[in-house]
């Protein structure tokens, strides 16, 4: 089932908890690609330093005061693309980076790695991931076993002062597995 927009519009830290064990997919061409989301980071409001809005609005960050659901596409140290989905009411400027999924077997890790794979740059800014036409997020049924979802600091704002280290990154791991590894379809099968 494709994630509908009211999906979206709800406070970002409950988004991110439950946007992680969804699925990203990615039509292109009659080809469908499809990876379970493994780590987020969520980004909160103006005030928070590490969000792009904590400057004010501007034309690169617009889409972050817009409707939720729609897709936040940047370039980043120059060259990696970073793929957020805006969350919470239009007027309030939050979203949620996606950094890792897994994708037919294998852990695609870092943001930049996960648009390269998914050919998703700067062309689908602003594109609505809520109407299931090139870029969506799929709700398969697959529940996230208790204790398997953790929570970490955000990575790279450490610009940010005391904001850097909020625990607004959710990452899924098994507890059969090393501390900090991702779960992974052979995992759950054997749950």
């Amino acid at each position: 089932m494709i994630i509908p927009r009211d999906y979206f519009d709800r406070p970002t830290l409950d988004v991110a908890r439950s946007l992680v064990g969804k699925y990203l997919v990615r039509e292109q061409g009659g080809r469908l690609i499809a990876g379970r989301i493994i780590e987020v980071e969520a980004y909160v409001g103006t005030e928070d330093k590490a969000c792009h809005a904590s400057k004010g609005r501007t034309a690169r960050t617009d889409v972050l005061f817009g409707p939720p659901g729609h897709a936040y596409v940047y370039l980043c140290y120059g060259m990696y693309e970073m793929l957020n989905v805006v969350t919470e009411q239009e007027g309030f400027p939050a979203a949620i980076l996606l950094r890792a999924v897994e994708c037919d077997g294998r852990l695609i890790d870092g943001p930049g790695r996960l648009t390269r794979a998914f050919d998703i740059d700067r062309r689908l800014n602003r594109c609505d991931l809520t109407l299931g036409q090139s870029l969506w997020f799929e709700d398969r049924g697959e529940a996230v076993p208790p204790g398997w979802l953790k929570t970490h600091p955000r990575i790279g704002v450490d610009y940010a002062g005391e904001w850097a280290h909020k625990p607004w990154r959710f990452r899924l791991t098994t507890e059969a597995s090393k501390p900090g590894r991702p779960i992974t379809k052979r995992a759950l099968s054997r749950k």
